[in-house]
Protein backbone atom coordinates (compact mmCIF):
# COMPACT_ATOMS: atom_id res chain seq x y z
CA UNK A 1 0.00 0.00 0.00
CA UNK A 2 2.85 2.38 0.80
CA UNK A 3 4.47 1.59 -2.56
CA UNK A 4 1.18 2.32 -4.33
CA UNK A 5 0.70 5.64 -2.55
CA UNK A 6 4.30 6.61 -3.31
CA UNK A 7 3.78 5.85 -7.00
CA UNK A 8 0.60 7.92 -7.03
CA UNK A 9 2.32 10.89 -5.40
CA UNK A 10 5.35 10.72 -7.71
CA UNK A 11 3.03 10.58 -10.69
CA UNK A 12 1.22 13.74 -9.51
CA UNK A 13 -2.05 11.87 -9.72
CA UNK A 14 -3.93 14.36 -7.53
CA UNK A 15 -3.70 17.48 -5.44
CA UNK A 16 -5.36 17.94 -2.03
CA UNK A 17 -7.92 20.77 -2.17
CA UNK A 18 -10.99 22.08 -0.41
CA UNK A 19 -14.04 20.86 -2.35
CA UNK A 20 -16.25 23.49 -3.97
CA UNK A 21 -19.86 23.61 -2.92
CA UNK A 22 -22.31 21.21 -4.55
CA UNK A 23 -19.53 19.15 -6.20
CA UNK A 24 -19.78 15.40 -6.74
CA UNK A 25 -17.12 13.42 -4.82
CA UNK A 26 -16.51 9.76 -5.68
CA UNK A 27 -15.16 7.23 -3.20
CA UNK A 28 -12.20 4.88 -3.37
CA UNK A 29 -11.03 1.63 -1.77
CA UNK A 30 -8.06 -0.72 -1.61
CA UNK A 31 -8.03 -3.96 -3.60
CA UNK A 32 -5.58 -6.73 -2.69
CA UNK A 33 -4.47 -9.45 -5.06
CA UNK A 34 -1.94 -12.28 -5.28
CA UNK A 35 -0.06 -12.37 -8.60
CA UNK A 36 0.84 -15.91 -9.68
CA UNK A 37 3.43 -17.31 -12.07
CA UNK A 38 2.58 -19.80 -14.82
CA UNK A 39 3.33 -22.74 -12.49
CA UNK A 40 0.88 -21.43 -9.88
CA UNK A 41 3.41 -20.16 -7.33
CA UNK A 42 3.01 -16.68 -5.85
CA UNK A 43 4.99 -14.02 -7.69
CA UNK A 44 4.14 -11.00 -5.49
CA UNK A 45 1.53 -9.43 -3.23
CA UNK A 46 -0.20 -6.45 -4.78
CA UNK A 47 -2.28 -3.60 -3.38
CA UNK A 48 -4.08 -1.18 -5.66
CA UNK A 49 -6.09 1.94 -4.94
CA UNK A 50 -9.30 1.83 -6.97
CA UNK A 51 -11.80 4.63 -7.51
CA UNK A 52 -15.49 3.77 -7.16
CA UNK A 53 -16.28 4.50 -10.79
CA UNK A 54 -19.82 3.14 -10.48
CA UNK A 55 -20.76 6.41 -8.75
CA UNK A 56 -19.61 8.54 -11.72
CA UNK A 57 -22.25 10.44 -13.67
CA UNK A 58 -22.20 10.17 -17.46
CA UNK A 59 -21.82 13.51 -19.18
CA UNK A 60 -20.34 15.05 -16.05
CA UNK A 61 -17.62 12.74 -14.71
CA UNK A 62 -16.98 10.87 -17.97
CA UNK A 63 -17.95 10.81 -21.63
CA UNK A 64 -16.39 8.14 -23.89
CA UNK A 65 -15.10 4.92 -22.32
CA UNK A 66 -14.23 2.51 -25.16
CA UNK A 67 -10.60 1.45 -25.60
CA UNK A 68 -9.42 -1.30 -27.99
CA UNK A 69 -7.41 -4.31 -26.86
CA UNK A 70 -5.50 -6.83 -28.95
CA UNK A 71 -7.52 -9.54 -30.65
CA UNK A 72 -6.43 -13.01 -29.60
CA UNK A 73 -6.24 -13.95 -33.28
CA UNK A 74 -3.58 -11.22 -33.56
CA UNK A 75 -1.65 -12.81 -30.70
CA UNK A 76 -1.60 -16.16 -32.49
CA UNK A 77 -0.66 -14.47 -35.78
CA UNK A 78 2.31 -12.64 -34.21
CA UNK A 79 3.57 -15.88 -32.67
CA UNK A 80 3.38 -17.69 -36.02
CA UNK A 81 5.30 -14.91 -37.79
CA UNK A 82 7.94 -14.73 -35.05
CA UNK A 83 8.42 -18.49 -35.08
CA UNK A 84 8.75 -18.70 -38.87
CA UNK A 85 11.20 -15.79 -39.04
CA UNK A 86 13.07 -16.78 -35.86
CA UNK A 87 12.38 -13.39 -34.29
CA UNK A 88 12.83 -12.62 -30.63
CA UNK A 89 9.65 -12.31 -28.55
CA UNK A 90 9.80 -9.92 -25.60
CA UNK A 91 7.09 -9.29 -23.02
CA UNK A 92 6.71 -5.93 -21.28
CA UNK A 93 4.45 -4.94 -18.40
CA UNK A 94 3.72 -1.26 -17.72
CA UNK A 95 3.78 -0.24 -14.06
CA UNK A 96 0.53 1.41 -12.97
CA UNK A 97 -0.52 1.86 -16.59
CA UNK A 98 -3.84 3.64 -15.98
CA UNK A 99 -2.13 6.31 -13.87
CA UNK A 100 -0.51 7.75 -17.01
CA UNK A 101 -3.81 8.79 -18.56
CA UNK A 102 -4.61 12.53 -18.58
CA UNK A 103 -8.14 13.38 -17.47
CA UNK A 104 -10.31 15.75 -19.50
CA UNK A 105 -12.99 16.02 -16.81
CA UNK A 106 -12.86 17.60 -13.33
CA UNK A 107 -13.19 14.76 -10.82
CA UNK A 108 -13.01 14.94 -7.02
CA UNK A 109 -12.27 11.85 -4.92
CA UNK A 110 -12.22 11.10 -1.19
CA UNK A 111 -8.89 10.91 0.64
CA UNK A 112 -7.64 7.29 0.32
CA UNK A 113 -8.07 5.08 3.42
CA UNK A 114 -4.82 4.98 5.37
CA UNK A 115 -3.57 8.30 4.04
CA UNK A 116 -3.09 10.95 6.74
CA UNK A 117 -4.29 14.48 5.98
CA UNK A 118 -3.98 17.33 8.46
CA UNK A 119 -7.06 19.26 7.31
CA UNK A 120 -10.40 17.48 7.59
CA UNK A 121 -12.95 17.84 4.83
CA UNK A 122 -10.44 18.08 2.00
CA UNK A 123 -10.59 15.86 -1.09
CA UNK A 124 -8.35 14.79 -3.97
CA UNK A 125 -8.65 16.70 -7.24
CA UNK A 126 -7.62 14.12 -9.83
CA UNK A 127 -5.19 15.18 -12.56
CA UNK A 128 -4.36 11.69 -13.83
CA UNK A 129 -6.51 8.69 -14.46
CA UNK A 130 -6.98 6.11 -11.70
CA UNK A 131 -7.96 2.45 -11.72
CA UNK A 132 -11.70 2.08 -11.42
CA UNK A 133 -12.59 5.26 -13.30
CA UNK A 134 -14.90 4.65 -16.23
CA UNK A 135 -12.60 6.40 -18.70
CA UNK A 136 -9.32 5.00 -17.28
CA UNK A 137 -8.57 2.44 -20.00
CA UNK A 138 -9.44 4.89 -22.78
CA UNK A 139 -7.14 7.60 -21.42
CA UNK A 140 -4.26 5.14 -21.02
CA UNK A 141 -4.66 3.85 -24.56
CA UNK A 142 -4.71 7.43 -25.87
CA UNK A 143 -1.39 8.16 -24.14
CA UNK A 144 0.32 4.98 -25.34
CA UNK A 145 -0.95 5.12 -28.93
CA UNK A 146 0.00 8.79 -29.37
CA UNK A 147 3.49 8.02 -28.01
CA UNK A 148 4.00 5.15 -30.46
CA UNK A 149 2.66 7.12 -33.42
CA UNK A 150 5.02 9.95 -32.50
CA UNK A 151 7.96 7.53 -32.77
CA UNK A 152 7.10 6.29 -36.25
CA UNK A 153 4.77 3.36 -35.57
CA UNK A 154 1.63 2.86 -37.62
CA UNK A 155 -1.60 1.25 -36.49
CA UNK A 156 -2.94 -1.79 -38.26
CA UNK A 157 -6.35 -1.26 -39.83
CA UNK A 158 -7.33 -4.82 -38.86
CA UNK A 159 -6.41 -4.42 -35.18
CA UNK A 160 -5.91 -0.97 -33.64
CA UNK A 161 -3.82 -2.48 -30.83
CA UNK A 162 -1.22 -3.71 -33.33
CA UNK A 163 1.54 -1.17 -34.08
CA UNK A 164 4.14 -1.68 -36.81
CA UNK A 165 7.37 0.24 -37.42
CA UNK A 166 8.86 -0.44 -40.86
CA UNK A 167 12.17 1.20 -41.73
CA UNK A 168 13.57 -0.18 -44.99
CA UNK A 169 14.50 -3.79 -44.14
CA UNK A 170 13.95 -3.41 -40.37
CA UNK A 171 10.52 -4.18 -38.94
CA UNK A 172 9.36 -3.93 -35.33
CA UNK A 173 5.91 -5.12 -34.22
CA UNK A 174 4.25 -4.16 -30.96
CA UNK A 175 0.98 -5.69 -29.72
CA UNK A 176 -0.87 -4.10 -26.78
CA UNK A 177 -3.39 -5.70 -24.43
CA UNK A 178 -4.12 -2.97 -21.84
CA UNK A 179 -0.78 -2.89 -19.92
CA UNK A 180 0.71 -6.12 -21.33
CA UNK A 181 2.85 -5.63 -24.43
CA UNK A 182 4.49 -8.07 -26.85
CA UNK A 183 7.41 -6.75 -28.90
CA UNK A 184 9.04 -8.63 -31.78
CA UNK A 185 10.95 -7.87 -34.95
CA UNK A 186 13.95 -8.76 -37.07
CA UNK A 187 16.37 -6.34 -35.37
CA UNK A 188 17.07 -6.86 -31.62
CA UNK A 189 18.58 -3.37 -31.41
CA UNK A 190 15.31 -1.79 -32.46
CA UNK A 191 13.48 -3.89 -29.86
CA UNK A 192 15.86 -2.66 -27.15
CA UNK A 193 15.49 0.92 -28.39
CA UNK A 194 11.68 1.03 -28.21
CA UNK A 195 11.81 -0.77 -24.85
CA UNK A 196 14.08 1.92 -23.45
CA UNK A 197 11.87 4.69 -24.83
CA UNK A 198 8.77 3.13 -23.27
CA UNK A 199 10.58 2.68 -19.96
CA UNK A 200 11.66 6.31 -19.90
CA UNK A 201 8.13 7.51 -20.62
CA UNK A 202 5.95 5.06 -18.68
CA UNK A 203 8.22 2.98 -16.38
CA UNK A 204 7.79 -0.70 -17.20
CA UNK A 205 9.02 -4.15 -16.29
CA UNK A 206 10.90 -6.11 -18.94
CA UNK A 207 9.73 -9.67 -18.35
CA UNK A 208 12.20 -11.07 -20.88
CA UNK A 209 11.28 -13.83 -23.31
CA UNK A 210 7.56 -14.37 -23.76
CA UNK A 211 6.45 -17.35 -21.65
CA UNK A 212 3.04 -16.47 -20.18
CA UNK A 213 0.57 -14.03 -21.75
CA UNK A 214 -3.15 -13.63 -20.97
CA UNK A 215 -3.30 -17.15 -19.58
CA UNK A 216 -1.45 -18.61 -22.60
CA UNK A 217 1.58 -20.70 -21.66
CA UNK A 218 4.19 -20.36 -24.38
CA UNK A 219 6.96 -22.97 -24.65
CA UNK A 220 9.46 -22.25 -27.41
CA UNK A 221 12.54 -23.89 -28.88
CA UNK A 222 14.40 -23.31 -32.15
CA UNK A 223 11.97 -25.41 -34.18
CA UNK A 224 8.50 -24.67 -32.81
CA UNK A 225 6.23 -22.96 -30.29
CA UNK A 226 3.63 -24.74 -28.21
CA UNK A 227 0.65 -22.81 -26.82
CA UNK A 228 -1.48 -24.22 -24.03
CA UNK A 229 -3.71 -23.20 -21.13
CA UNK A 230 -2.66 -25.88 -18.70
CA UNK A 231 -2.89 -23.73 -15.56
CA UNK A 232 -6.31 -22.35 -16.54
CA UNK A 233 -7.60 -25.85 -17.29
CA UNK A 234 -6.36 -27.24 -13.98
CA UNK A 235 -7.93 -24.33 -12.08
CA UNK A 236 -11.20 -24.83 -13.97
CA UNK A 237 -11.34 -28.55 -13.18
CA UNK A 238 -10.45 -27.91 -9.54
CA UNK A 239 -13.07 -25.17 -9.09
CA UNK A 240 -15.80 -27.34 -10.62
CA UNK A 241 -14.80 -30.47 -8.66
CA UNK A 242 -14.04 -32.39 -11.87
CA UNK A 243 -10.30 -32.86 -11.45
CA UNK A 244 -10.77 -36.49 -10.32
CA UNK A 245 -13.46 -37.29 -12.89
CA UNK A 246 -13.16 -40.04 -15.49
CA UNK A 247 -11.82 -38.60 -18.78
CA UNK A 248 -13.51 -39.09 -22.15
CA UNK A 249 -11.99 -39.01 -25.63
CA UNK A 250 -14.43 -36.56 -27.29
CA UNK A 251 -16.03 -33.30 -26.08
CA UNK A 252 -19.50 -34.48 -27.12
CA UNK A 253 -21.33 -37.54 -28.31
CA UNK A 254 -21.56 -37.36 -32.10
CA UNK A 255 -25.10 -38.74 -32.11
CA UNK A 256 -26.39 -36.27 -29.49
CA UNK A 257 -28.88 -33.67 -30.75
CA UNK A 258 -29.59 -30.80 -28.38
CA UNK A 259 -33.06 -29.29 -28.15
CA UNK A 260 -34.65 -26.40 -26.29
CA UNK A 261 -37.26 -28.64 -24.66
CA UNK A 262 -36.68 -31.04 -21.77
CA UNK A 263 -36.52 -31.06 -17.97
CA UNK A 264 -35.40 -27.56 -17.01
CA UNK A 265 -32.80 -26.94 -14.32
CA UNK A 266 -34.32 -25.46 -11.14
CA UNK A 267 -31.41 -22.99 -10.88
CA UNK A 268 -29.62 -22.18 -14.19
CA UNK A 269 -26.93 -20.06 -12.48
CA UNK A 270 -24.34 -22.84 -12.22
CA UNK A 271 -24.88 -23.76 -15.89
CA UNK A 272 -24.32 -20.17 -16.98
CA UNK A 273 -21.14 -19.93 -14.91
CA UNK A 274 -19.73 -23.10 -16.47
CA UNK A 275 -20.49 -21.90 -19.99
CA UNK A 276 -18.78 -18.59 -19.21
CA UNK A 277 -15.67 -20.37 -17.93
CA UNK A 278 -15.52 -22.59 -21.02
CA UNK A 279 -15.54 -19.68 -23.48
CA UNK A 280 -11.94 -18.65 -22.77
CA UNK A 281 -10.37 -22.10 -23.43
CA UNK A 282 -11.87 -21.92 -26.94
CA UNK A 283 -9.05 -19.51 -27.81
CA UNK A 284 -6.65 -22.46 -27.98
CA UNK A 285 -9.15 -25.31 -28.26
CA UNK A 286 -10.96 -25.24 -31.61
CA UNK A 287 -12.15 -28.80 -30.94
CA UNK A 288 -14.56 -27.59 -28.21
CA UNK A 289 -15.74 -24.48 -30.08
CA UNK A 290 -18.77 -26.07 -31.72
CA UNK A 291 -20.21 -27.73 -28.63
CA UNK A 292 -19.58 -24.74 -26.33
CA UNK A 293 -21.19 -22.33 -28.80
CA UNK A 294 -24.08 -24.73 -29.27
CA UNK A 295 -24.68 -25.11 -25.52
CA UNK A 296 -24.38 -21.37 -24.96
CA UNK A 297 -27.56 -20.92 -27.01
CA UNK A 298 -29.54 -22.46 -24.13
CA UNK A 299 -28.30 -20.33 -21.21
CA UNK A 300 -31.73 -18.70 -20.84
CA UNK A 301 -33.47 -22.01 -20.12
CA UNK A 302 -30.99 -24.93 -19.82
CA UNK A 303 -32.13 -28.47 -19.30
CA UNK A 304 -30.51 -31.33 -17.40
CA UNK A 305 -29.33 -32.78 -20.71
CA UNK A 306 -27.45 -29.56 -21.46
CA UNK A 307 -25.94 -29.63 -17.98
CA UNK A 308 -24.62 -33.16 -18.47
CA UNK A 309 -23.17 -32.16 -21.83
CA UNK A 310 -21.18 -29.37 -20.14
CA UNK A 311 -19.69 -31.85 -17.70
CA UNK A 312 -18.69 -34.07 -20.61
CA UNK A 313 -16.64 -31.15 -21.97
CA UNK A 314 -14.89 -30.87 -18.60
CA UNK A 315 -14.14 -34.61 -18.64
CA UNK A 316 -12.64 -34.17 -22.12
CA UNK A 317 -10.47 -31.31 -20.86
CA UNK A 318 -9.31 -33.61 -18.07
CA UNK A 319 -7.99 -36.01 -20.69
CA UNK A 320 -6.25 -33.23 -22.69
CA UNK A 321 -5.08 -30.80 -19.98
CA UNK A 322 -1.94 -29.63 -21.79
CA UNK A 323 -3.37 -29.62 -25.30
CA UNK A 324 -3.33 -26.41 -27.32
CA UNK A 325 -1.93 -25.10 -30.60
CA UNK A 326 1.39 -26.21 -32.07
CA UNK A 327 3.32 -23.73 -34.24
CA UNK A 328 5.85 -25.30 -36.58
CA UNK A 329 8.62 -22.78 -37.31
CA UNK A 330 9.83 -24.65 -40.41
CA UNK A 331 6.65 -24.17 -42.45
CA UNK A 332 6.39 -21.51 -45.15
CA UNK A 333 3.75 -18.80 -45.18
CA UNK A 334 0.63 -19.68 -47.11
CA UNK A 335 -2.99 -19.08 -46.16
CA UNK A 336 -5.54 -21.88 -46.21
CA UNK A 337 -9.22 -21.37 -45.44
CA UNK A 338 -11.80 -24.10 -44.92
CA UNK A 339 -15.51 -23.48 -44.48
CA UNK A 340 -18.61 -25.64 -44.29
CA UNK A 341 -22.21 -25.50 -43.17
CA UNK A 342 -24.86 -27.96 -42.09
CA UNK A 343 -28.12 -27.08 -43.80
CA UNK A 344 -31.03 -26.99 -41.34
CA UNK A 345 -28.65 -28.33 -38.70
CA UNK A 346 -30.48 -26.74 -35.76
CA UNK A 347 -33.27 -29.03 -34.59
CA UNK A 348 -35.26 -26.18 -33.05
CA UNK A 349 -35.11 -23.38 -35.63
CA UNK A 350 -34.03 -25.37 -38.74
CA UNK A 351 -31.31 -22.78 -39.32
CA UNK A 352 -28.01 -23.92 -40.77
CA UNK A 353 -24.84 -24.20 -38.69
CA UNK A 354 -21.75 -22.72 -40.29
CA UNK A 355 -18.05 -22.68 -39.42
CA UNK A 356 -14.65 -21.82 -40.83
CA UNK A 357 -10.94 -22.38 -40.15
CA UNK A 358 -8.05 -20.13 -41.24
CA UNK A 359 -4.51 -21.52 -41.36
CA UNK A 360 -1.24 -19.66 -41.79
CA UNK A 361 1.12 -22.37 -42.93
CA UNK A 362 0.07 -25.39 -40.90
CA UNK A 363 -0.92 -23.35 -37.85
CA UNK A 364 -4.55 -22.62 -37.07
CA UNK A 365 -4.93 -18.84 -36.66
CA UNK A 366 -8.65 -18.26 -36.22
CA UNK A 367 -11.89 -20.24 -36.37
CA UNK A 368 -15.58 -19.91 -35.68
CA UNK A 369 -18.69 -22.03 -35.45
CA UNK A 370 -22.11 -20.52 -35.15
CA UNK A 371 -25.77 -20.86 -36.05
Amino acid sequence: MNAELTALEQNLTWSIVNPPSNCSVIGCKWVYKLKHKADGTIERHKARLVAKGFTQLEGMDFHDTFAPVAKLASVRFILVVAAAQNWKLVQLDVNNAFLHGELDEVIYMDIPPGMVNSKPGQVCLLHKSLYGLRQASRQWYAQLSSFLLLHGFKQSHADHSLFIHNNHDDITILLVYVDDIIVTGNNPQNINHITQLLDQRFKLKNLGDLTYFLGFEIARNKDDINLSQRKYTIDLLTDTGMFDSSPVSTPMNFYTKFHAYGELLPDPTSYRKLIGKLIYPMNLRPNITYVVNHLSQYVSSPTKEHYQAVFRILRYLKRTIGQGIFIDAKRKFHIKVYSDFDWAGCGDTRKYVTGFLVYLGNTLITWRSKK
